[in-house]
């Protein structure tokens, strides 16, 4: 028989889980409804169209990242055709549901009074900030946000609830080995984090004498075996699939070469001109809540004042001014400073459980957060970085709630209701803004939409769409279906929109992607029997990202004459 306590929750808990989906995934649907960023899909859609061709990367052509995004969306191309709004329905699905996996891990931490209320209060923002909110493609960042998620809520079943079992431990165990095949630089720094924390628990539980210690060592145990099994399957599938060789070439060393930052550049993020007022005043504030003061109604006034100053300062900002960009700095400014609040909070509760309280896995898990969030500062910091990441900074938020003192009373709700709000007007306004997507041209003009069978749904603001439907169609008619293509710098989805088979290993050109000089692009162009070069000149790029561009376009006159100029493309043929 079901326990009465049991219905009552899942009668309140099921209407806020299936409301948290639709609003996240409603806000995903909308945002792709406004904008395209063609330099991402075309690297999400064509890397993925080629695996669905047969094409292996690593091993028929470079690939910078993981594969398991790539995979994914060739599989739903296998399943489903080429059709765009399975793409964007893939990341409304994907954003809804890392919203509920966070409220859920949020209301575990939280065992506290009116831990329901607050854990709403800290969700609602992720409506907006989800991982698919900010940016609402399907990408690897955030595919690992969400893989992290389902591994914490899974870690947090098995160690924090003590579900037993061996394949409760065996499904935790593998889901932490999962984010690693998304995204390597977010993905490893939080797998290694979490088995030094298993390790520390287990040792831990050696020299206990509680009765209670043999069955959570087997957990421990089991879940690390888990892990571990999980990290040789999958290098076994690597090396029968790629090529463990290859994999490393692309995802580690050359991915290193082209994009890892110095510690030093990491860690600047610390470095924040705001920290000279609101760093003293939240530390008081959350050192005033341990004291004897915060018994007296006054004291507990001041301590909640003090705390959310940071927060509210930020809505003062957003009202005093009205441009974009620094409302953007100001509002992601408070991520080091709730970041540093947070490290010190994790650090004192693991030190009270090592002298004497008891180490538990509510004391550990922080740890496997902030080692995810600065893994994906290892990208690009703190402006490029965090927009996949927020349900990750909300949950350590929890952490510092639930670790305030008893008697902080009704300050808990109250300060979770300003950051709430904080978030959910200055992030909402970030993220419909789209700051994070600066690097795109997005003007403020009408909206135009594919007519392509293919890209039905993409939309965005600009002559982009329908100068890539030009391409397309120009393709079509004039270019027989067999002939080698090189696009520079390869802006859009052209493979993928067309159902063509990709002949060049390479197809966007950036410093991240391209391993070829200027010589050896047109070396292998010509050892491949590349007949047309495409050249665009109307980017929607902020930039134009092709290395060596004036060189590159200067050898391919040598070899190619001007074909037909499009709006917004040169084409040429091989003289």
């Amino acid at each position: 028989m079901i326990p009465p306590s049991s219905i009552a929750n899942r009668r309140r808990d099921i209407p806020a889980a299936v409301g948290l989906f639709v609003a996240t995934a409603a806000f995903v649907l909308w945002q792709n409804s406004r904008v395209a960023v063609l330099w991402d899909l075309s690297y999400l859609l064509d890397v993925s169209h080629r695996i669905a061709l047969g094409q292996v990367p690593y091993r028929d052509f470079p690939l910078v990242h993981p594969p398991l995004t790539f995979l994914v969306q060739a599989a739903l191309e296998c399943l489903g055709g080429r059709h765009y709004f399975l793409t964007i329905g893939y990341a409304a699905a994907a954003g809804g549901l890392g919203t509920v996996l966070a409220w859920r891990i949020i209301l575990r931490v939280l065992q506290i009074p009116m831990a329901w209320t607050i854990s709403l209060l800290l969700t609602a923002p992720l409506c907006v900030l989800g991982v698919y909110g900010i940016y609402p493609h399907p990408i690897y960042d955030c595919d690992c946000a969400l893989a992290i998620l389902l591994a914490i809520f899974l870690l947090q079943r098995c160690l924090v609830d003590k579900e037993r079992g061996w394949r409760s431990a065996a499904v935790a165990g593998s889901a932490s080995v999962l984010p690693v095949f998304f995204k390597q630089n977010i993905g490893a720094p939080f797998l290694i984090a979490v088995v030094a924390g298993l390790l520390v628990l287990l040792g831990a539980r050696r020299w206990s004498r509680d009765a209670g210690a043999l069955p959570e060592r087997v957990i421990l145990f089991q879940v690390l075996c888990s892990i571990l099994a999980g990290v040789v399957v999958g290098l076994i599938l690597i090396q029968s699939i790629w090529g463990l060789g290859n994999y490393l070439r692309w995802t580690v060393h050359f991915a290193a070469e082209r994009r890892l930052p110095g510690l030093g550049e990491m860690f600047a993020v610390y470095r924040q001109p705001s920290f000279v007022w609101t760093l003293p005043v939240l530390s008081a504030g959350l050192l005033l809540l341990h004291t004897r003061l915060a018994a007296r109604w006054w004291g507990k006034a001041l301590a909640l004042g003090l705390a959310a100053a940071p927060f509210a300062g930020s809505l003062v900002f957003l009202i005093l001014d009205d441009d974009l960009d620094e409302r953007a700095d100001n509002l992601l400014a408070l991520w080091p400073l709730l970041l540093l609040a947070c490290g010190v909070m994790a650090i004192f509760e693991l030190g009270k459980g090592l002298t004497g309280e008891g180490l538990t896995a509510g004391r550990v898990m922080p740890f496997f957060v902030l080692a995810a969030i600065h893994g994906a500062f290892l990208s690009q910091q703190l402006w490029g970085s965090t927009y996949a990441i927020w349900p990750l900074l909300m949950i350590l938020v929890a952490y510092l709630l639930g670790a305030l003192p008893l008697g902080s009373g009704w300050v808990r709700p109250a300060l979770a209701a300003t950051i709430c709000t904080t978030f959910a007007v200055c992030g909402g306004l970030y993220a419909v803004g789209h700051e994070r997507l600066n690097y795109a041209q997005i003007p403020d003009a009408p909206i135009m939409r594919a007519a392509l069978p293919a890209l039905h749904g993409m939309s965005t603001s600009g002559p982009y769409i329908p100068d890539f439907e030009e391409l397309v169609r120009f393709a079509e008619r004039e270019i027989p279906s067999q002939d080698g293509i090189l696009l520079l710098p390869g802006e859009e989805p052209f493979y993928y929109a067309t159902g063509r088979t990709p002949q060049f290993p390479v197809q966007i050109f950036d410093h991240t992607t391209d391993p070829y000089s200027a010589e050896q692009l047109m070396a292998e162009a010509r050892r491949r029997g590349v007949q047309w070069v495409v050249v665009k000149t109307r980017l929607q790029s902020d930039e134009n990202p092709l290395p060596e561009r004036e060189k590159t376009l200067e050898l391919i006159a040598q070899e190619f004459a001007l074909y037909r100029r499009l709006g917004a493309f040169d084409v040429y043929l091989r003289r």
